[in-house]
């Protein structure tokens, strides 16, 4: 085999208190069929079952750290800073990679060297079980149509070359919901979007406790000013959508009074 066809991955977890899920999201990445991975957790102090389940499978991970951080975009720029791999990515300690994520990704890179972000366009959504929920499409063609048509982005199962991560600052850890969308608009700058073929390569777990589920207006107000900052438009289709959910947040909050 000619290494230059597998270069190698880094796949960063962090994790905060989620030992229920974690030890899945754990053998997703270790079985994963791409043979040259980098694994690294950084945990940020867990009390629960975390560090015993990582404990377990510690002889397989290549770095593990367990300290506290400033939140999940602390924790992701630590695992960015010790990746020596030449794609980077993480996917949460809820969530999971189906064991052809990598060799697909980098399948990928290599017919297309020139990306910023390389990702599959369709995602599972799974709930506290594992079981597939509903199959989630979002086609992203470009930084424009992510800054004023469609603001979402499909994280789990993305990566991008460590060096772009190096040259646009890493993940902005100031950002507590939106630093994925934060991140991508700054590589769009530098480099294409590319996707794999229409199938899904992760699972993004669907529960209570999720900042997703637990945001509200908050993570609506992030993606707002992200949005804002990098020119979206103020008649622009993702602002309108934002201003529609507050509204729907601030009926559901006044009915919920009455």
């Amino acid at each position: 085999m000619e290494t230059t066809l597998f270069p190698k991955v880094t796949v960063i977890t962090p994790s905060y208190n989620q030992g229920q899920f974690i030890e899945a999201t754990i053998r997703s990445v270790l079985d994963q069929t791409y043979p040259n991975v980098e694994y690294i957790i950084v945990d940020g102090g867990s009390t629960d079952e975390s560090m015993a389940i990582i404990n377990n499978y510690r002889h397989r991970i290549h770095r593990v750290i367990h300290e506290q951080d400033r939140g999940q975009s602390d924790a992701i720029n630590k695992g960015f800073r010790m990746a020596s791999g030449e794609l980077v990515g993480w996917i949460n300690s809820d969530d999971i990679l189906y064991p052809d994520c990598i060799t697909r990704i980098v399948a990928l890179y290599n017919q297309h060297p020139d990306g910023s972000i390389y990702y599959s366009n369709v995602l599972d959504f799974i709930n506290e079980q594992g079981k597939k929920l509903e199959l989630y499409q979002v086609d992203i063609p470009d930084r424009a149509y992510l800054l004023n048509q469609n603001y979402n982005v499909l994280q789990p199962g993305s990566f991008y070359p460590k060096e772009l991560i190096n040259r646009v600052g890493f993940v902005n850890d100031s950002i507590h919901y939106c630093m994925d969308l934060d991140l991508w608009l700054r590589l769009l700058e530098h480099g294409p979007i590319y996707t794999t073929a229409p199938k899904p390569i992760a699972g993004c777990r669907r529960w209570g406790a999720t900042k997703t589920s637990t945001g509200g207006r908050k993570f609506l107000h992030d993606i707002r000013r992200v949005l804002r900052q990098y020119g979206s438009s103020p008649l622009s289709p993702n602002q309108a959508r934002i201003q529609y959910q507050l509204f729907k947040h601030v009926v559901k909050e006044t009915l919920s009074l009455a």
